[in-house]
């Protein structure tokens, strides 16, 4: 299949995730080895053009194809095969490889953003099962990378809080239920080693998004530092 996203003048990764996704970019800022860090970018990087395939699409169909080249990204990553020449499936080629990575995480990635394929409004029941898939597989990812023995069921619920948090602040999920799964999600991600934290710590900005109000840089660098200082979210 012909790549259908790859630009002729692709920006720096890095640079690509500090402007579309700075809080999980100031995560990787405490991530002291810059091979580490760039390889967590990398599955940022990943997640975002995953999720501009629904987004980017005209219709579902169009959207699915852009989700499939993604996943055979995957298949080559895995089976050792030459991957395909784009920058973010490049880089987590290599994070793969270098890391060990298993495939579950990724591949629960790509399998949350189909639901956004439906026009139809998610329940809270879609909108968790879609936090853990994107915001915790991602975590989960980020956070072996980090620690190879990390608790990885932390890392998902963290990563799954700060989804929960971004959902309620910009896409109307509200309710009690929802403060309450918000609630869990950040209880059951305390804990984590302090080598993986970094890959979980910007679940430290999940309630203040939950209100709808997003953190200026200062205080989300505050916010994050503390997290970090201490260890908890």
């Amino acid at each position: 299949m012909s790549d259908p996203q790859v630009s002729d003048a692709p920006e720096d990764l890095d640079a690509q995730t500090r402007r579309l996704d700075p809080e999980r970019w100031l995560s990787s800022r405490f991530v002291s080895d810059p091979e580490a860090r760039a390889d967590v970018v990398a599955i940022y990087a990943f997640d975002h053009e995953l999720a501009r395939a629904p987004k980017v699409a005209s219709n579902a169909l169009l959207g699915e194809i852009r989700l499939t080249w993604w996943r055979e990204v995957l298949d080559e990553a895995y089976g050792e095969r030459p991957v395909r020449h784009h920058p973010a499936a490049l880089a987590l080629a290599g994070a793969i490889a270098r890391r060990g990575l298993p495939r579950t995480p990724l591949e629960a990635m790509i399998d949350a953003r189909y639901r956004e394929l439906d026009p139809a409004p998610m329940n809270l029941a879609d909108a968790l099962e879609w936090a853990e898939g994107t915001g915790g597989g991602a975590a989960e990812a980020a956070a072996l990378v980090l620690d190879p023995a990390a608790d990885v069921d932390k890392a998902r619920q963290a990563g799954k809080a700060w989804a929960i948090g971004r959902l309620m602040g910009t896409a109307g999920m509200e309710g009690e239920a929802a403060l309450a799964a918000l609630a869990q999600a950040l209880a059951n991600g305390q804990g984590l080693s302090v080598a993986a934290f970094p890959a979980a710590a910007h679940a430290a900005l999940a309630r203040v998004r939950a209100k709808g109000r997003r953190p200026s840089d200062l205080e989300a660098r505050l916010r994050l530092f503390w997290a970090v200082l201490r260890g908890r979210l």
